[in-house]
């Protein structure tokens, strides 16, 4: 159905939503399952790098999409698909599906978050489109319902509607939201390529399966995480950070040794692969530091950013009639 004026034309609409990239704090990984998946333990951080999808009501059925010449990535020669396989577009029509009145949409994506990062950008897309086409068709879901539909698209989509920090468990969809509102601050170093999510995950695979081991199903997290999570206490955390899938991102990209070496030697407390990578994360012990360290590594050649988290999940900048 379309959107009416008070002429009863169409009246054209646009709602801007923000939702962050995330750094996995800790990522520990069980066994290859009979169905093909992993299980994880994980504690989700969100951190003050955005996602922006504008979604605009058309006359034309439909869903089309867009990449922003605001985006901040250099995006040449990577392949981004506009059509039905970008999980943003499956975000608007799974909405389209369940709002009484969808119209066509066109949304445009500003990228930010590295694409294939392990920092989960399509994932904040998709959440930022689940909210976006809500608010445009009046769907009146509450954020249990979004999130509902947002585990259906991916495991780390509902995080990116929720924000802050959470545990994730189950293959990351099982999300527990943590008391960790004391900032931490980090350093983003990120790679000019991406890495395959299910590469690196079998990578992992068949490192464990030459050494002779599966690894333990993992069924909660390191209490000793929260606990400097919600105390901001980035020493104690430097001693905790743990990814599996770190020597698997290596054994693959083997310079990001190089730069985690780099940048503790730069003056980072620790550091760590994001997820499955390539993106690199390093803790600071505050904002200065973060700026400092992000200044140094930009002077040796690195992409680097400084950045902090917690921050605020999926969320609604502006809406416009147009």
């Amino acid at each position: 159905m379309a959107v009416q004026g008070v002429r009863g034309r169409f009246a054209a609409r646009t709602v801007r939503v923000k939702a962050p990239g995330k750094v996995n704090v800790s990522l520990d990984v069980g066994p290859l399952r009979p169905d093909g998946y992993h299980s994880v333990a994980s504690v989700y951080l969100a951190v003050s790098l955005y996602e922006e999808v504008a979604a605009t009501s058309t006359t034309s059925d439909g869903i089309t999409v867009s990449i922003s010449p605001d985006s901040t990535l250099d995006l040449d020669g990577v392949d981004i698909p506009l059509d039905e396989r970008n999980l943003a577009y499956k975000a608007a029509a799974i909405m389209a599906d369940v709002s009484e009145h969808s119209t066509g949409v066109h949304l445009e994506i500003t990228k930010r978050v590295p694409v294939a990062g392990g920092m989960g950008g399509g994932s904040a897309d998709a959440a930022a489109t689940l909210l976006a086409c809500d608010a445009l068709w009046n769907s009146g879901l509450s954020r249990d319902e979004l999130a509902h539909l947002a585990a259906e698209l991916g495991a780390d989509v509902p995080f990116a509607l929720l924000g802050g920090t959470a545990v994730g468990l189950g293959v990351g969809d099982e999300l527990s939201p943590a008391l960790a509102k004391a900032q931490m601050d980090w350093v983003l170093v990120t790679a000019e390529f991406g890495l395959s999510t299910p590469e690196v995950f079998r990578t992992l695979d068949r490192l464990r399966e030459a050494e002779g081991v599966d690894g333990d199903e993992p069924t909660a997290v390191d209490p000793k995480i929260l606990q400097a999570l919600r105390s901001g206490d980035a020493d104690a955390l430097s001693r905790v950070l743990v990814n599996d899938l770190q020597r698997a991102s290596i054994e693959l990209a083997p310079g990001l040794r190089d730069t985690l070496g780099l940048g503790e030697s730069c003056g980072a407390i620790a550091g760590i692969v994001s997820g499955s990578g390539p993106t690199v994360a390093l803790l600071a012990h505050n904002p200065e530091a973060a700026e400092n360290l992000a200044g140094e590594l930009q002077h040796k050649g690195l992409n680097a950013l400084a950045v902090h988290g917690p921050v605020p999940g999926a969320r609604i900048i502006s809406d416009t009639l147009l």
